[in-house]
């Protein structure tokens, strides 16, 4: 390699070196970690790599001005053997002056200075370490931040997102969303002063956050549910009046049936209760203290407990329609099998007459003994397969 060829390699290199140092330092972690109140082991690695980073830039400072130099000898067209010679021991030479500690006072010349200067490769090997100390720790904190930051983010953004809909969801809700913000605020403040303290073995120790943000997650379902009971808690109540009124009037048509029926048919299965006048009142004086929990709770049981009121008005519109059907079928059979009993020449017997006249009776007897027109028609029908069993 020509002594130009070097040269260029050597600005080139410096070149490099302070572009690096540049980013290093005007870097988003690099210009946290120094406005910030660190502590723990964070402030400790932290003071010790900023002793670092500041012995790096006095070493590249007196490392650039000797490059400097070797770039003026080398633009030089004819250079001349003097400077040749000093091209030659700049480059190859000790000709860099590192900071630190000063060469012990039994090893110095008088004319020392009490530091011993360094080839351009040694202060470059130098500023290496330096670099690689220091961008260990920024890159431990940025990982730490990156990965604690990334649940907390999301905690925070739900929590946002809930805070407009807080208010007036009760004591218990707005305690529990308190809570939570003061919790993000502490996991937050304890990444950004000792991030170090969440580094483990490589890894970052998000266990705090990820319970932090499962909370608020199961937080903000809560506030929504709630919020979404608040929207409907006035629909819902005046639904519940409506439906109370509907299942009052289908109560008394019930009745009314019922009543009917009971001219015709005996032993019919007994009247529902009333239906029960649901806590209106009490629903809306909830609503408006915003006792949402509460209220949820009583218009869930209010509406379940007219359901089943509903539903026992249905059952018995259903089983007074299946009498009066089952009586009507009964005298559609006894009628079917007084004719089969004409095809058989039988219809003049006295023993099939009278159970005939029998099951006609109990069957247009008002009301109507149902148990009992059942077994006189079944005992009818078994005389006439009896007759017409003994037919030749």
């Amino acid at each position: 390699m020509t002594d130009s060829e070097r040269v260029a390699a050597v600005v080139a290199e410096r070149d490099a070196i302070q572009t690096n140092l540049l980013e290093l330092d005007g870097s988003f972690v690099k210009q946290l970690l120094d406005g910030a109140t660190l502590s723990g082991r964070t402030r400790e690695r932290w003071a010790a790599v900023s002793a670092t980073l500041t012995g790096l830039w006095e070493t590249y400072m007196a490392y650039s001005a000797v490059v400097d130099r070797v770039a003026e000898l080398g633009d030089t067209r004819r250079p001349s053997k003097k400077d040749l010679s000093e091209l030659t021991e700049l480059l190859t030479g000790p000709a860099v002056r590192l900071p630190g500690a000063p060469v012990p006072l039994a090893r110095r010349d008088l004319a020392d200075t009490g530091r011993a200067p360094v080839t351009l490769e040694a202060s470059v090997a130098a500023m290496r370490r330096a670099f690689t100390e220091v961008t260990e720790v920024t890159s431990a904190v940025e990982a730490v931040w990156a990965d604690v930051g990334a649940p907390l983010d999301a905690a925070a953004a739900e929590l946002a997102r809930c805070r407009p809909l807080v208010a007036g969801l009760g004591d218990e809700i707005e305690a529990a969303f308190r809570e939570a913000q003061s919790s993000l605020d502490s996991r937050r403040a304890e990444a950004n002063a000792d991030p170090l303290a969440l580094a483990r073995g490589g890894r970052t120790d998000t266990s705090a956050a990820d319970r932090l943000r499962e909370q608020v997650t199961g937080l903000a379902a809560r506030i929504a549910e709630l919020d979404r009971l608040r929207g409907a808690a006035q629909r819902r109540i005046d639904g519940l009046r409506t439906a109370t009124a509907d299942a009052r009037t289908a109560r008394q048509d019930a009745v009314a049936t019922w009543q009917r029926a009971a001219q015709r048919i005996a032993a019919l299965p007994p009247l529902p209760p009333d239906i029960a006048e649901p806590p209106l009142a009490g629903l809306t004086a909830l609503a408006a203290a915003g006792r949402w929990t509460r209220l949820e709770a009583e218009l869930g049981q209010s509406e379940t407990n007219l359901a089943a009121s509903a539903a026992r008005t249905q059952q018995l519109q259903h089983s007074v329609a299946a009498l009066l059907s089952r009586r009507d079928e009964l005298r559609g059979l006894l009628g079917a099998y007084q004719a089969k009993a004409a095809r058989l020449g039988a219809a003049e017997d006295p023993e099939l007459a009278a159970r005939y006249d029998q099951a006609h009776d109990l069957l247009w007897a008002a009301p109507c003994d149902l148990a009992a027109a059942t077994a006189a028609v079944a005992g009818y029908q078994q005389a006439i397969l009896m007759t017409e069993g003994r037919r030749p």
